[in-house]
């Protein structure tokens, strides 16, 4: 299996496992990712599409740093906060590990955005795109 098929399988099980946190479903949770996400979280690259799934983030980017560097600096913060509002204390709220791919050309950044921003289509969270509340950049049409 190649890894572009095991991240889509691993993606999948994520869209439906509906055990275990959830806390980015919460919209006061969602908004604050959303904020640090749009507001300057990610200010060491250019955001290409972006979204926020129940259970886990994607994002489209052209870091200007190092990626473990960026991810954290977007971790951190937004974990801080997100413990706070949840009242919890010394437990980690993202998964230590990131998932990064390189885009090698046009027609894979394409696919990559659509399959972002399809991403609560598919997971059956929405009817389309447009409607999702927690996405923003890229809006490209289904393939």
């Amino acid at each position: 299996m190649t890894s572009g098929k095991a991240f889509v399988y691993m993606d999948r099980l994520l869209d439906h496992h509906r055990a275990g946190p959830m806390y980015l479903a919460m919209p006061s949770i969602a908004q604050l990712v959303a904020n640090s996400i749009e507001g300057g979280g990610l200010c060491d690259c250019l955001l290409h599409a972006w979204v926020i799934m129940p259970n886990h983030v994607h994002l489209l980017i052209t870091p200007h740093v190092d990626v473990a560097k960026l991810m954290q600096k977007l971790k951190g913060t937004t974990a801080r906060e997100a413990n706070q509002m949840l009242n919890r204390a010394g437990v980690p709220f993202w998964q230590h590990e990131s998932y990064d791919h390189l885009v090698r050309n046009a027609d894979e950044y394409w696919r990559i955005a659509d399959y972002i921003v399809q991403n609560p289509v598919q997971a059956g969270l929405t009817v389309s795109a447009e409607e999702y509340r927690w996405s923003g950049g890229l809006k490209p049409a289904a393939s």
